[in-house]
């Protein structure tokens, strides 16, 4: 029978018979003694932390509130750490039914844990569009077996829902909003993104490989019957962080990456893209590391709903100045930059099949930018690219 660690009620009677301090020493020291097995069981309230709570070296242990809307534990006077909750070098870690608010910088860290489940968890930031918000809601990094559903971000300055340099991966039934980036999938292998929302981001889902991490590549990803629409939101990151430059009203965008489909999703109300697909050879960015692939290849869009706003791209972003340069308003939905990998290029001058990107979308507006030839060859519904590829075959955490 699993152990069960449960706070005293004396512990969490009205806020101002106890000392904040105090309430949270007891918060700490629970995680602190909770056997492995165990149970901490937060009861209901909101509670004022003032430095980071943390978790180590834990396995097969379950963090438990009453209710994401009955247990908060309120970070806004935080004066000590670097993030809310931070969990490390565990194994089969549970979070559930409690909220985390107004973290100083992310709300919920987790690193180098191998299972780790978000269950009906909720993060936000109370101050709208800073960029002095935490950078990440949900932030599972350097994991192994990840589960985040029913869950909620709202108000980062990054990405609400992030998945980072990690491998079998399902974030499902949740919802992110006005975050910069709604759910962001990076440097990640054999990930599932399905049954969410993003409504009211910058950018609704973002699939990256980046340079300069420990985890050089990712790919297997699928994202597939999600609600993406509306995320029109301005971009409220902090200068110089690589989200900054997403164009506000971006659905989904996929750079440098590999085997990726993007299947099922009802893609709507954007003002910028439904669906961009990009080398980040277009971010600019000089690249130092040696390792790293910049370009995507072998994607797959196919069965998607699109419908989008008649509204002018984000004219601050470059991206957006150079839509309504070439297409004066009536942006495509899905927008590939056609910078190609040399490595992967047939006789033809086009993709050997295995890699080739593919569009096999029904009544969508589709171009080929040709970015990497000074736009020489922009084509509007290149035939060359309605191709298809092998579905990807999942395996969930």
């Amino acid at each position: 029978m699993r152990k069960l660690v449960l706070f005293s009620i004396l512990h969490f009677l009205p806020m101002s018979l106890f000392a904040q301090a105090e309430i949270e020493k007891q918060i700490q020291t629970q995680f602190i003694m909770v056997e492995d097995g165990g149970m901490v069981q937060l009861p209901e309230g909101v509670f004022s932390i003032q430095g980071t709570l943390s978790v180590d070296g834990k396995k097969r242990v379950t963090i438990k509130g009453a209710g994401k809307e009955k247990t908060i534990l309120n970070f806004k006077s935080q004066t000590e750490g670097a993030e809310g909750l931070r969990v490390t070098d565990g194994q089969d870690i549970v979070l559930q039914d409690f909220s985390v608010i107004d973290a100083k910088g992310d709300a919920i860290k987790v690193q180098k844990v191998d299972g780790i489940t978000f269950r009906n968890i909720k993060t936000a930031w109370t101050a709208k569009d800073s960029e002095k918000n935490g950078a990440y809601g949900l932030y599972p990094v350097q994991c192994t077996r990840v589960l985040i559903e029913g869950s909620e971000a709202i108000g980062a300055s990054d990405a609400g829902i992030y998945v980072g340099q990690s491998d079998r991966v399902v974030v499902r039934k949740s919802r992110a909003y006005q975050n910069v980036a709604g759910i962001e999938i990076e440097n990640t292998t054999n990930a599932e993104v399905y049954e969410n929302e993003a409504t009211g981001n910058t950018g609704g889902v973002l699939v990256f490989d980046l340079p300069g991490l420990p985890k050089k590549q990712g790919g297997n990803v699928k994202v597939y019957n999600n609600h993406i629409h509306k995320n029109n939101y301005r971009n409220f990151a902090p200068k110089g962080n690589m989200v900054a430059t997403v164009p506000a009203g971006t659905g989904v965008i996929i750079l440098a990456t590999s085997h990726v489909e993007v299947t099922g999703n009802r893609i709507e109300g954007h003002k910028t893209v439904s669906v961009a697909i990009a080398s980040y050879l277009m971010t600019e960015i000089p690249i130092q590391d040696k390792e790293y692939n910049p370009f995507p290849s072998n994607i797959f869009l196919h069965q998607n709903t699109y419908q989008q706003t008649r509204s002018a791209p984000d004219l601050k972003n470059r991206l957006g100045q150079l839509l309504m340069l070439k297409f004066k308003g009536k942006t495509p939905h899905v927008v590939y930059d056609g910078i190609l990998n040399p490595a992967l290029v047939g006789a033809d001058g086009r993709y050997k099949p295995e890699y080739r990107i593919c569009v096999e979308e029904k009544n969508i507006r589709f171009t080929d930018l040709d970015a990497g030839n000074k736009f020489k060859a922009l084509s509007h519904n290149p035939a060359h690219m309605n191709c298809r590829q092998t579905p990807l075959k999942m395996v969930e955490p």
